[in-house]
């Protein structure tokens, strides 16, 4: 099975920057405790813009990450609320290492 590392990149919406930044924080934290298929999280926020965040996600594939993951009820409930402080539905992509050429 190959490692999938998956980027989501949110916007917060003027004024929800903390908010945001809280929501997101308690996410990570849940699905951290809660769904042993994930390798891992990291959360960034852009130094620059600090209405961008965006999360560095490792999964077994994207299949558990589209599938399981995405059918947690954490998960559900935090789309269920994220359109009162993020600017839209967020940014999703998913990377795998390259396999080196074999000789």
């Amino acid at each position: 099975m190959t490692h999938t590392t998956v980027l989501i990149a949110y916007r917060a919406q003027p004024g929800q920057v903390a908010t945001a930044g809280q929501a997101l924080a308690a996410l990570v934290a849940t699905v951290l405790a809660k769904e042993a298929d994930c390798g891992g999280i990291t959360m960034l926020q852009d130094q620059d813009d600090p209405a961008r965040f965006t999360l560095v996600e490792h999964w077994p594939s994207r299949e558990v990450f589209l599938g399981p993951h995405m059918q947690q009820p954490h998960i559900q409930a935090f789309i269920a609320s994220a359109g009162a402080f993020l600017a839209g539905p967020p940014e999703i992509s998913f990377w795998v290492a390259p396999q080196a050429p074999r000789a």
